[in-house]
């Protein structure tokens, strides 16, 4: 069916004959070639052109014809038979939507559709920066793929659209049927017009919503008049090992075009037995048709026979029998059905004999047999442990409600078991699961890629008496189950949740061999629930049977505080302040039960309760460090208050600046096949006391992962700075709830660094050397650099500055110590200027004493040093006076020379008679150093003689 029309059509026509005259080796037939039209002209008319089925394998193609009027259409039923170019009713067996066009057989890809797996930005001609050569693998395997009744796409991280053209003479709709039942898998439907333009559209309908595990989705989107050119495109994103659920389509329907070229036959199991059908009937009960029938045939007899195969392991399987009126089980052996083996042929393995008549298994907690082969549960108030009768539970105690079923001989009356496939109907009334004694297992199925499902429905929960009433988020329950798979290849295990009959979402899926295991969800909204299992040996579109040894088996399924559910055992409860009451009565939030006198008692400061228990002190657990407990005592948090103490300094932190969430995209990081993905977390450092009401699909927690594949964004890289001065604070976060991939649940450590310089909001960033934030996918590592990660200021962050004093006064000025390692807190105080009239007088007056001081040393040296010359004077006289009174021997020589006076001349040259202040500094400067005067030994009759000189 060709239902596109381009403008390009008449010139291709044409370059294609230029081909077939130089190398076309036949004439053509009409099997060669198909007919389309040309788009309208400015005139409303157009052309007929034959399009060859394979270019160059004929020649002489029939020439260009006036085609038939732009206005033109057919009605509902017929279709336009292009070598008269008339409208012509579709013969029986067939319908057509006139002016519509509709996709239900996909045995192959459609005429006009195609697969377009798309070129990642490491393995593109330009070198994006990712894996490149034999590390980054081609996409070129990836497509969309016909499988009957529908369109399957890639299950790989490559990017691959299905693509359709269709031209639209007004405007209409397309409408579709899909399955997106992973949202590991990015799945996005949208619109482009001729001009490779993408139409606008709103969010919903370009990404299509998840759908519930074998449920299809309709999905309609209106177009516009011309050429729209459609897109179904998926990537997935990668997520470990696991095995991504492709993308199902089928039933695809465009309205909107002139006219059908040819008609559409209707599926199996509908009819059409008028010629000119708009639509097809089904088949009544009891009747079948094939592809494009008349008439629907009785279902008896088959139009071809096959030989049937001899029987072997994988044609029967086990069962317990329910307890007979003794008390007894067996297993037995069947047949799957329909039976399509031969028992006798050469080599067919007989159906095993029964097993040997056994005692039935007792009956699960809560319930008992009253020596009846059948099992009851117990009465309200009563307890059993499934061996012995109910009774009353004691005083000053109450009955544990829930389920717990660990003995297999029959379905509880709340667990149902089916079969189910997307592209048949084989196993549609088989059991899913069989009970097994002390497990239950997968059944046969129709075939391999049946989905077996179990179900468990919950209409509520309901704490016990003495639990308070649980605040949003807090645990109201859990379910834990104990299973097993043995696989041989690609089998998986789904646990789903589907809360009030809205939509089912995997919790957790295990895909492959694992060994016994314990699984536990923890329920915090109180709803009507219900929890479902669904095995898949293989998710291959197979219609055989050849892995029934691929089994589930779960030993045990146990659900606490269970609406309706029964007691095993009875539990301790607060009894009433009356003395002679013994009645139940429920404790406040945050208290616990004292065993001493079975009252309430409030849990201590920072501490919160274990919901699940109240019984002791012991349920009062300490919150960490640097967090307090809620008023009520449901939970720890840090309120962005944090002190730290080292020697005799005390910092002070405020975190609360830094912003109610942080958030970092790290990477890029590519797959093994190029694709691009970042990681994002949004990291919450502080919560509150009071619980907000959240909507049904948010996330409660610190820290959120997700992964982001963009088009086109690449974060900035951050650039390390060295350390400063203030300690580093560490936040520690741990959920100890295990994961599949961490068994012992996660952890994260959010480090906090003071940089003044940077903004409050501040910035995020990882390891080096875990690029991912972690390096073995359980220990997360952050570094939160921000001026909001500085400690408060205080009186000991600035200092004072004294300014100079002018017209008697003295500013005084307050400035941060640098480096500034601090934010908010105590601010820096105002300048102030005081009067400096006090601090001049008594300068000035230390500056006159110091004068007056040093003048008067001056005098004293003076008259202490005129004082000391005339002493030496005195004494100089009093020698020479002394030396005249002695006879003296006459001199060898003269000792004066000539032209000297007499004593009293001499006596005159020796005191320097007319002495200068500045001679006399000469004279003190130079005494003692000997240039002035020596002592000498004259020759002489008289040794002893003294000379001056």
């Amino acid at each position: 069916m060709r239902s596109s029309v381009w403008i390009v059509a008449l010139i291709f026509c044409l370059l294609l004959r230029h081909a077939e005259g130089r190398q076309g080796s036949r004439p053509c037939t009409e099997a060669d070639y198909y007919y389309e039209y040309t788009e309208c002209d400015s005139t409303g008319s157009r052309w007929r052109v034959a399009i060859p089925h394979s270019p160059g394998a004929c020649d002489g193609l029939p020439e260009p014809v006036k085609g038939t009027e732009c206005t033109f259409s057919c009605k509902a039923g017929e279709f336009l038979e292009m070598s008269a170019q008339e409208c012509t009713q579709c013969a029986a067996g067939s319908y057509s939507l006139g002016s519509g066009i509709r996709f239900d057989q996909w045995d192959a890809t459609p005429a006009g559709f195609s697969s377009l797996a798309a070129m990642t930005s490491s393995s593109s001609p330009d070198g994006g920066g990712g894996p490149r050569g034999d590390d980054a693998l081609s996409c070129n395997s990836s497509s969309w793929v016909p499988q009957g009744s529908y369109m399957e796409s890639n299950r790989d991280e490559c990017t691959v659209s299905l693509i359709y053209a269709v031209h639209l003479k007004k405007q209409g709709s397309v409408t579709f049927e899909y399955q997106y039942p992973d949202n590991n898998l990015l799945f996005e439907f949208f619109i482009q017009n001729d001009q490779c333009q993408e139409t606008a559209q709103s969010g919903d309908k370009k990404w299509l919503k998840l759908t519930n595990q074998g449920d299809w989705a309709t999905h309609t989107v209106n177009l516009k008049s011309g050429s729209n050119v459609l897109y179904w495109r998926t990537g997935a994103v990668p997520v470990g090992s696991k095995v991504v659920k492709p993308v199902l389509l089928k039933n695809v329907q465009i309205e909107g075009v002139a006219y059908t070229s040819e008609c559409f036959p209707c599926q199996p199991g509908t009819f059409s037995s008028e010629p000119g059908s708009d639509s097809c009937q089904p088949c009544v009960r009891d009747t079948h048709s094939g592809h494009g029938a008349s008439s629907c045939t009785p279902s008896e007899g088959s139009g071809a026979c096959k030989k049937r195969p001899p029987c072997s392991r994988k044609d029967y399987f086990q069962i317990h029998t329910a307890c007979d009126s003794e008390g007894k089980t067996q297993i037995i052996y069947k047949w799957i059905e329909p039976k399509i083996c031969l028992e006798g042929a050469s080599g067919a393995v007989p159906l095993p004999p029964s097993g040997e008549h056994k005692p039935c298994p007792p009956c699960n907690p809560g319930f008992f047999n009253n020596d009846t082969a059948v099992c009851s549960p117990c009465p309200p108030g009563t307890y059993s442990d499934g061996t012995k009768v109910c009774k009353q539970c004691p005083a000053g105690t109450e009955p544990i409600l829930g389920y717990e079923y660990k003995w297999w001989n029959v379905l509880p009356a709340n667990i149902k078991t089916s079969c189910f496939n997307v592209g048949n109907t084989k196993c549609d009334r088989m059991n899913g699961w069989e009970v097994a004694g002390d497990h239950i297992q997968t059944g046969a199925g129709g075939s391999d890629n049946d989905y077996l499902i179990l179900n468990i429905h919950i209409p509520g929960f309901k704490l016990p008496t003495s639990l308070p009433s649980s605040s949003s988020g807090a645990e109201l329950g859990r379910i834990v189950f104990e299973f097993e798979t043995v696989c041989s290849e690609d089998c998986e295990l789904y646990f789903m949740t589907d809360v009030n009959r809205k939509s089912t979402t995997v919790v957790e899926s295990w895909a492959g061999t694992k060994t016994r295991r314990t699984y536990t969800h923890i329920v915090t909204k109180n709803a009507s629930v219900s929890y479902t299992w669904a095995f898949q040996r293989t998710n291959q579109a197979w219609e055989v049977r050849s892995k029934v040894h691929d089994v589930a088996r779960i030993y045990s399924i146990t659900v606490s505080n269970a609406l309706d559910g029964q007691s095993s055992e009875c539990r301790a409860c607060a009894l009433s302040s009356l003395a002679s009451s013994s009645r139940c009565v429920p404790c406040p939030p945050g208290h616990y039960i004292d065993p001493r006198n079975s009252q309430c008692t409030e849990c201590p400061p920072n501490t919160h309760l274990v919901s699940r228990t109240t019984m002791g002190p012991d349920t009062c657990r300490p919150c960490g460090p640097a967090s307090r407990s809620s008023k009520e005592h449901s939970l720890c948090f840090s309120d962005c208050q944090f002190s730290h103490t080292e020697g005799n300094v005390t910092l002070s932190f405020d975190f609360s600046p830094m912003g109610s969430v942080g958030t970092l995209m790290n990477g890029p990081s590519f797959t093994s096949k190029g694709t691009k993905y970042f990681h994002q977390f949004n990291i919450s450092l502080c919560g509150g006391e009071r619980e907000k009401a959240e909507a049904a699909n948010s996330v409660k927690t610190f820290i959120c992962q997700s992964t982001i594949i963009p088009a086109i964004h690449q974060p900035g890289q951050h650039v390390s700075r060295s350390p400063q001065k203030v300690p580093d604070v560490n936040f520690f976060y741990r959920s100890l709830e295990p994961t599949s991939s961490c068994e012992s649940g996660r952890s994260t450590v959010v480090t906090l660094r003071c940089r003044p310089e940077m903004s409050a909001q501040g910035e995020l960033t990882v390891p080096s050397e875990c690029p991912a934030g972690t390096c073995d996918g359980c220990t997360f590592h952050f570094l939160w650099e921000s001026s909001g990660a500085c400690p408060t200021c205080t009186e000991m962050d600035y200092h004072q500055i004294e300014g100079a004093c002018k017209g008697e006064h003295q500013d005084m000025l307050y400035v941060w110590t640098e480096p500034k390692l601090c934010t908010g807190g105590v601010p820096l105080p105002e300048k102030r200027t005081l009067k400096c009239e006090s601090m001049d007088f008594f300068i000035r007056l230390s500056a006159s004493l110091g004068a007056m001081t040093a003048v008067m040393l001056v005098i004293l040296t003076c008259f202490f040093w005129k004082k000391n010359k005339r002493l030496e004077y005195k004494y100089s006289r009093l020698v020479m006076s002394a030396n005249k009174e002695c006879e003296m021997p006459a001199a060898d020589s003269c000792a004066v020379m000539e032209g000297e006076d007499n004593e009293g001349d001499m006596e005159d040259d020796v005191v320097y008679t007319k002495p200068s202040l500045l001679g006399k500094l000469k004279a003190i400067a130079s005494k003692g150093k000997g240039d002035r005067y020596e002592n000498v030994q004259l020759n002489s009759s008289h040794p002893k003689a003294l000379v001056w000189s």
